[in-house]
């Protein structure tokens, strides 16, 4: 797999990831998310465990401790940017909640630095078109955003670029599906312990029905098992800039989702002028980070000398 390849399919692990709100929906609101948090990533970690036991014994053979110390690292960092968001969340609406979480993009290139790692001019291109379209999207949501919500988010975004990261760093090293169920069983014990000191009764507090079971197990199939482990493998090529800039065009999946799918799937939303462009400008960073424009330069010379 080259990086291009690799951009791709980053690509579709953000269209995966979009389609989560859809998923949601069908979850009534007294489920709590880290009870679908703990069930999914369980889920996801025994399907994984069940079709990869070879695969994963091998990997654990080869570097048990460091793989295992790592997943416990990768798993607690997930579980607090996504607690942070959640609770950062009560202070936006979904759209404006879901586009600020995307400043991850912008903190990002200050934790690479801090890590004395380079960054590319075409990145910082890349990252200024970004947030140009999410404070376009935002509109005028920007003068009465709380400062609170967007303290708990902007933690929440500098969590998960050190995330992102430090996962990057780790899929070089490591078999990318030992590394997707390992940090599924570790999310998933996070995710148990928080939901029990905020929900003792558990899964007797579920409203179970056919829906809830179906939805859960299609978000631990498609949601965490495939997408996050077709994530890990992308990240092997693709640098953790690249993922980052793509990630960000989950907002673009979720607006196309909200415009197109009926009401019986998603609540229909018309998105706004600033939201179009706000779309345009992320779609286009998402462009200068993945395509090679120096390799394309060398092609055409190298033509030229022929």
């Amino acid at each position: 797999m080259n990086r291009l390849q690799a951009n791709l399919c980053l690509i579709c692990v953000t269209m995966c990831w979009s389609t989560e709100v859809i998923i949601f929906a069908c979850i009534p609101d007294s489920v709590l998310p880290f009870a679908t948090t703990f069930i999914c990533n369980a889920i996801a970690s025994v399907i994984l465990a069940a079709c990869f036991f070879k695969r994963i014994g091998n990997e654990l053979r080869r570097s048990k401790k460091k793989l295992i110390l790592r997943c416990l690292v990768l798993g607690a960092l997930n579980c607090t940017y996504n607690t942070l968001y959640l609770y950062g969340l009560n202070y936006f609406d979904v759209s404006s909640g879901a586009f600020t979480f995307s400043m991850t993009v912008v903190v990002l290139p200050v934790v690479l630095f801090t890590m004395r790692k380079k960054v590319k001019v075409k990145t910082w291109v890349s990252v200024a078109l970004v947030l140009l379209g999410i404070v376009s999207a935002l509109g005028e949501n920007v003068a009465n955003i709380n400062p609170t919500g967007l303290f708990l988010m902007f933690m929440g975004c500098l969590v998960r670029a050190v995330f992102i990261v430090k996962l990057n760093d780790f899929a070089r090293e490591h078999d990318s599906v030992t590394l997707s169920t390992f940090i599924s069983i570790f999310v998933s014990v996070f995710s148990f312990i928080i939901w029990f000191a905020l929900q003792p009764s558990t899964f007797s507090a579920i409203p179970w029905s056919g829906t809830i079971i179906a939805s859960l197990f299609i978000y631990a199939y498609f949601i965490v098992a495939f997408a996050q482990t077709l994530n890990i493998f992308a990240q092997r090529r693709a640098t953790a800039t690249e993922a980052t800039i793509i990630y960000a065009l989950e907002i673009v999946f979720s607006l196309i989702w909200g415009a197109v799918l009926p009401e019986t799937l998603i609540e229909r939303t018309i998105p706004t002028a600033f939201q179009i462009i706000g779309a345009v400008l992320i779609v286009a960073g998402s462009v200068i980070e993945i395509v090679d424009f120096k390799g394309k330069r060398r092609l055409v010379n190298g033509a030229e000398n022929r």
